[in-house]
Formats: structure tokens, sequence, C-alpha cells
């Protein structure tokens, strides 16, 4: 009699036949992507309500779930992958990072401890070293020294971390606090990612207790303004704990002043957590790594490789200055997880570096992709999609109905009409609404805006100029 197991797992042979039918999937949507609407078009619940209301008995054949893939699923796709995707920021994907992923997926592993699979670990140790020096980041986040790096899911995760490890400090490590972190504040500017409130409601430490600073021209952080507020918070018998530089804010790219931060955060013993998310892949040419300028001084920093590096999500990189401190933050020890290596000494426990217990062999796709397209072939990759914003911001100044409303740093352009808001409102709508390439609009200081992103894996530059000649023709 044949056994479950028998009966229902697939064997080898099917495995590789069914896996190759995937891999074609994605092959041929990946190839035929530009003939899709980039944004879906159904109704809210359309989705939900072709799916049947359980699930089934008895099991169906890889061809018909397959099947279901184009007609139930595909319909409500937004296509991130699309070479006319302007939108937001990039979220790329790559083939050697496809590859990487499927890997990952049937080794299966649990690297949530050296011991539960030590390639795991020390695979990712070397990669967050790689990527140290690919940036031209500082080595005191080497993990030759006090420092090191561990791959979150997202930004959001490692702001998290970060803002533990500065309470954890800032405390001096009590576990009760006696009520210290009530005290605790954390400064970040108004054009900050909405995930840093969000990581300081997660602490503990309140909404009330995040300070938000108002920027100057350029939408930087007023240093001035950060120091001010330090010290009002000081005489209120608070607590300054945190502070977060951003490099390359979500609306327009501005760049934070991150070494005038970090002599205020030491004036103050202020943790300074720096967020690049996905601004650090422009570090990858050698001319772009002003944006990093004082990141020495910082205690943290992180970026996405899986925004513009070509990583497929999730992969977010972090590092610390002193790691000793994380892990002091992060680390409880039950009976069931002391082994041999751990009490050594002499190995990482990733698991301590970060909220989840479980993680995912995610340093496979860092590891394929920086070695598929090697360090120069990123440089380059990263360098023309520079040139292309460069080139799209060229046309609009030349533009007489459309100008540029923000400083370009790197491969975001922000335009508005000169009509006004709801001409640029109007314009981005229809865009979308064409459903051949896609935007963001979003108001800053009172002015709306369309934020054009260049720097997708399938995009080219006939994709570019594309572009520009949409917005001259609805302009």
């Amino acid at each position: 009699m044949e056994s479950p197991s028998e009966k229902h797992h697939w064997n080898p042979d099917e495995v590789r036949k069914n896996a190759h039918k995937a891999v074609d999937w994605v092959v041929d949507y990946l190839e035929g992507i530009e003939s899709r609407r980039v944004y879906s078009n159904v109704e809210p619940g359309q989705i939900f309500s072709d799916l049947p209301e359980k699930a089934p008995m008895a099991g169906e054949t890889f061809d018909e779930i397959l099947q279901d893939m184009d007609q139930l699923v595909m319909p409500g796709l937004t296509h991130w992958q699309h070479p006319s995707w302007f939108a937001f920021f990039n979220a790329n994907t790559s083939g050697p990072s496809l590859a990487a992923d499927i890997l990952s997926s049937g080794l299966a592993v649990q690297g949530m401890l050296w011991q539960t699979s030590p390639a795991c670990t020390e695979v990712e140790t070397r990669m967050m070293d790689w990527l140290l020096d690919l940036l031209g980041l500082p080595q005191e986040f080497h993990s030759s020294g006090e420092g090191g790096g561990v791959i979150q899911d997202t930004a959001s995760s490692a702001t998290l971390c970060a803002l533990i490890a500065a309470r954890e400090r800032a405390s001096g490590f009590d576990v009760d606090r006696n009520g210290v972190d009530k005290k605790m504040t954390v400064y970040a500017s108004g054009q900050t990612h909405s995930s840093i409130e969000k990581s300081v409601r997660i602490a503990g430490l309140g909404s009330e207790q995040f300070r938000t600073i108002p920027t100057d021209g350029k939408l930087r952080i007023d240093v001035g303004a950060f120091e001010k507020q330090v010290q009002m918070d000081l005489e209120a018998g608070c607590l300054p704990t945190m502070a977060v530089a951003t490099v390359g804010t979500t609306a327009t790219t501005a760049v934070d002043q991150v070494k005038e931060m970090a002599a205020v955060c030491q004036r103050y013993s202020i943790w300074l957590h720096v967020d690049s998310a996905h601004a650090g892949t422009a570090a990858i040419v050698p001319e772009m790594r002003w944006i990093h300028e004082g990141v020495q001084e910082a205690d943290s920093f992180t970026f996405n490789p899986h925004k513009w590096m070509f990583v497929g999500f999730d992969c977010n990189a972090f590092w610390v200055k002193d790691k000793k401190t994380l892990v002091k933050s992060l680390s409880v020890l039950p009976e069931y997880l002391r082994n041999a290596a751990t009490e050594s000494g002499n190995v990482i426990d990733y698991r301590d570096w970060h909220i989840p217990l479980g993680r995912r062999f995610r340093a496979l796709k860092l590891w394929f992709v920086m070695r598929s397209y090697g360090a120069q072939g990123l440089k380059e990759l990263i360098a023309e999609h520079l040139e292309w914003a460069q080139w799209f911001e060229n046309q609009v100044l030349q533009d007489s109905n459309w100008r540029i409303t923000h400083l370009r740093t790197m491969n975001l352009v922000c335009v508005a009409h000169n009509s006004g808001n709801e001409q640029t409102e109007k314009i981005a709508e229809l865009i979308n609404e064409q459903g051949e390439m896609s935007v963001t609009s979003t108001l800053v200081e009172g002015e709306r805006i369309i934020r054009f992103c260049f720097g997708g894996t399938q995009t080219r530059f006939e994709h570019v100029k594309a572009a520009y000649e949409r917005l001259r023709e609805l302009g």
C-alpha cells in the first residue's frame, strides 16, 4: 500500500518538471512585461471573490495551479518590474537574484544560529563586508573590528533595531528602566520616512517623544534647529536618545548633513542612525560617495539592496559600529538554543541581531548578484541610471511648461507643471490611467509634484525618452 508521503509529495522528476515550468513562466512574464498595464484596474474584492471559498479536498495538478496564476492572480498585479515603472522607488530583481532565491527556497535552511547552518552565517558575514567595500563605507562597520553587519528584511526593521540598541544604551541596559524610557526622545526631519515614527511607537516610546525637526531650503534637516530642540528637551528633563539622518528622503531624495548631525550627537551622547534605504546604492559609483560624508561618525547605517541593486525583495543591509551593544540589547538565550559553538564566543548567532528568531539564506542573493555583475558591472549600471536622470532633468529645464521643483541628487527627478497643483495632479493621474507607465504624485510643502525614478532592471533609455515625451504631450 502506498504511504501518504509517497502518494502526496512530488517525487524528484515531478519537482524537476514543474520547477522548470515555473521558471519558464517567470521568464516569459518578464520578457513580455512591457505589454501589460503597469497598474491593475481590477475592482476591490474582485480577486478575493474569484478564488474558491474553501481549499480543495483533493490535490490539483501543477498545470491547473499555474493556469490560475494567469487567470486569477495576474489581473490583480502591479508590475514593479515593468521597464516604465518610475513610481515610488525601484524594487528590482534580476536573473542572478531569482536563481539564488530558488536555491535558498530549495535548501530551506534556518540560519538563526551558527550551529543551525554555518554556511548561512559565514556567507552573510562575508557579503556584508563585500557590500561595505563596494559602497566605500567606513571600516568601523567591518566584521573584523568592533562593528559588523547583518541582513534584515527591510529598513524599517533596521531602524527599529537601532532604536532598541539606542534605548538600551541610554538606560544603561537596565531591564526595568524605571520609567526612564518615558523621558527618551528621538529626532528626525519632517521629510523622513514614516517608519521612523512607527519604530518609536513599537519600541514603547510613543509618538509624543518623537521630534520632527524643520528642514532648510534643500529639504535637509536644519542642524541648528536640531541642536536647539535637543537643548530644550534636556532642560525639560528629557533624555535625547537617537537621531536619524536621512540620505535620500522619500519625496525628493534630499540628503541630510550627516557630518554636522554627528557632531551634535556626539556632544549630547545621542545614537546616530543613518537611513540610506534607496540612495545607498548610488555610492557604488565613487563620484556619488559624497552622500555618505560623515557616516564614519554614525552608530548605525542601513540601505536596501532590494531597491536599486538588482537584489530581489527582501534584503536590507544594516551595520553597527558596536555589535556588542546591539547583541546585548536583543539577546535572550533559552536553554533549548544553547550549544557549544555559541558558548565558545567564536561564532555569530544572527538571531541576536534582529527581531525574528528564524531567518532565510538571504545572503545567497547578494553573493550571486555581486559575483554575476561584478563591481564594475554594478558601477556601470548605476552610473547609466544617473545619466538617464540627468538627461531627463535637462529636457524639463528646457521645457516652458514644466519646471524642476527640487534639487536632483541621484536618479529621482521631481517636476511640476507651471500652471499649478491642479494641472500637475491631473497629468499624473492621466499617465497612470493610460497604463503604459507609472509615476508617483505627492505634496511637498504644499506643492504638488510628480516623481520620476529611473533605475529598473528592465528599463532602457528608450523608456526614459518615452517618459519625457508623454510628459510633454500631456503638458
